[in-house]
């Protein structure tokens, strides 16, 4: 019974995930939308550390996407260090990642800032107005516009 309830949970959980997922026209690569959409799902915390991803099959049938394009997302997600695929288990979100020295963080920081900028650059979005944005989205749910 207990089985059932949690197969159920995570089952609606993975399902609620997928039918979230949305691609634009905006011409942005659809495996950098994918990307960027599950990245988002784990910054929201929708998806935890340990949690199980939906399989890209699962992705690729939901999205009527070839299975290549997400695996390509995945392969990003973990390179970038937010998800770990083991081998014939699944896809999980990775756990936090260990404390560096503040130097390298720093460097960390710089590189990521200048990533995004470039990102919205790209996309003829204000820097500054992105600024303001992740503040915004950085403040605790109850506080954000």
């Amino acid at each position: 019974m207990l089985g059932n309830l949690l197969y159920d949970c995570m089952h609606t959980h993975r399902q609620n995930l997928l039918d979230g997922l949305k691609l634009g026209e905006s011409g942005v690569p659809i495996y950098v939308q994918l990307r960027d959409q599950l990245l988002h799902a784990i910054g929201d915390g929708m998806l935890a550390p340990g949690d199980q991803m939906p399989t890209m099959r699962q992705v690729a049938v939901a999205l009527k996407v070839d299975l290549n394009t997400v695996r390509h997302a995945y392969d990003e997600l973990e390179r970038a260090g937010a998800i770990r695929l083991e081998r014939g288990r699944g896809s999980f979100v990775a756990d936090a990642p260990p404390a560096v020295d503040p130097p390298m963080r720093a460097a960390q920081t710089d590189t990521l800032a200048r990533q995004i900028l470039a990102m919205a650059a790209g996309q003829g979005v204000d820097p500054l107005v992105l600024a303001e944005r992740i503040t915004a989205l950085s403040q605790p749910k109850e506080l954000q516009p």
